[in-house]
């Protein structure tokens, strides 16, 4: 079985128009992306899957590029038509604007994929700020690292200590931060987007919950990193402001 790391890129985000081309010390933040997908150690080959030429242009010195068709409604969608007309076994799926995803992350999600139809990753929460906030997805999960809930809500609901701060609820419980990276067998791939929008999904708007109302089990590797997404110009901003404090 081979496992090819596809990162869906589009130039068009809503928020962000262009942000992958934008530039992060130095370097497109893309190219960051692909420059750590190529330190895996499980994946064999990496493809930018886009329907836009300066993506392509960009890309295409760092790795394999196809392009697609322009309609798609998601990432994964995309990544999809690449592994059908490309006839891959196994796929990663990785975001393309999260340039300090760490190569580790990669290899436990895709590690995950030989003995499960679909795999992707969390991380502890430990800021009050990331417990609050709607766009940190938290996910819940069994005692064998099986995905049960996916919520744009903080999940779950600790009864003992309605009336606590958050930093105790922290403590109390290992709440879990999702990071946008799935692992999927080829068929469990084209079988998901073959379904209909679900109802959970449309509720949350939150694509993975499609998987679990379809029956399709997540398995969750639980890592120390947390990713950053850059959505917006300030996310990149603020980045830039953190690595420079860093460094």
């Amino acid at each position: 079985m081979t496992i090819t790391g596809i990162i869906p890129a589009r130039y068009a985000s809503s928020r962000f128009p262009g942000k992958l081309l934008e530039h992060l010390e130095g370097k497109p933040i893309l190219q960051h992306v692909i420059e750590k997908c190529l330190l895996s150690k499980m994946l064999d080959d990496v493809i930018v899957a886009t329907d836009d030429p300066r993506i392509a242009e960009m890309a295409k010195d760092f790795c394999r590029v196809e392009m697609t068709h322009t309609d798609h409604q998601s990432g994964t969608d995309r990544v999809a038509e690449v592994t059908q007309r490309c006839n891959l076994d196994s796929i990663v799926n990785i975001q393309g604007d999260e340039p300090m995803i760490d190569p580790d992350v990669i290899d436990k999600v895709a590690a995950l994929i030989d003995k499960n139809e679909m795999s992707t990753a969390a991380a502890p929460i430990t800021l009050p700020e990331d417990w609050k906030n709607s766009n940190t997805v938290k996910v819940v999960i069994d005692s064998s690292n099986k995905a049960l809930y996916f919520s744009r809500h903080s999940i779950p609901y600790l009864r003992d200590f309605t009336n606590s701060p958050i930093t105790k609820q922290l403590i109390a419980f290992p709440f879990l931060k999702h990071i946008g990276i799935y692992g999927y067998q080829r068929n469990t791939l084209l079988r998901l987007v073959n379904c209909p929008v679900s109802p959970l999904e449309k509720a949350e708007k939150l694509e993975q919950l499609r998987a679990l109302d379809n029956g399709i089990s997540i398995m969750v590797a639980v890592v120390n990193h947390d990713s950053i997404g850059i959505d917006t110009p300030e996310d990149l901003a603020n980045l830039k402001k953190q690595l420079k404090t860093e460094s």
